[in-house]
């Protein structure tokens, strides 16, 4: 086959692998849409603050700290999906060292908001994990923590290259998942403060 047609056949297997995330992507924000219908409800499935929390949570430290670090580790996020992206297009723009070098960093980032998110719901709930009041966003912490942490076990395996960029892809994607969880958390919350300011009950 010769070298221009085995380039454009490869650049159509990369965009149609892409195109297919891109529709998993779809998927999952429109699903998160009714699943935002469903636990604004009065479900017991994503409970929510109440006023004596809801005083804890604005007078927390805890709370600027993730308010803060959250926003920093979505443009890591970022960072990395561009750097990983640009190398599984042409391995030839830069060392896959920087491909690694960018989810340690998003590792470290998504750690770090683990542990202070500890020191929050230990505040708020009296629980270090996993309350009834934040188990779903404990449940998909954990799934992604374990995704950007499976990376670096690959990699020290010695699993090709190829492989550990898909890896990497997963991590963020699982990253991207937990994130609408609590962005459904925030919007929620803020609708709940808003009928609780309404009742007098804050």
């Amino acid at each position: 086959m010769p070298e221009k047609t085995v380039h454009e056949y490869d650049l159509k297997r990369k965009y149609k692998v892409l195109y297919s995330l891109l529709k998993d992507e779809v998927r999952v924000c429109a699903l998160s849409r009714i699943y935002l219908t469903v636990i604004s409800q009065d479900y017991p499935i994503m409970p929510r603050y109440t006023p004596e929390q809801l005083k804890k949570r604005n007078a927390s430290v805890w709370t600027d700290v993730q308010l803060i670090l959250a926003p920093v580790q979505f443009i890591v996020f970022l960072a990395g999906v561009i750097v990983t992206f640009l190398y599984w297009q042409n391995d030839q723009i830069f060392s896959f060292y920087w491909v690694s070098l960018a989810i340690l960093f998003k590792t470290l980032f998504f750690g770090l908001l683990l542990i202070t998110g500890a020191y929050f719901e230990k505040e708020i709930f009296d629980k270090w994990i996993y309350g009834k009041e934040f188990l779903w966003e404990d449940v998909g912490s954990t799934v992604a923590a374990f995704f950007h942490l499976l990376y670096f076990v690959m990699a020290y395996m010695g699993y090709p290259k190829d492989v550990l960029i898909w890896e990497a892809f997963l991590a963020y994607f699982t990253y991207v998942v937990n994130a609408l969880q609590y962005l459904a958390r925030i919007i929620l919350e803020k609708l709940n403060e808003r009928r609780l300011r309404a009742r007098g009950a804050i």
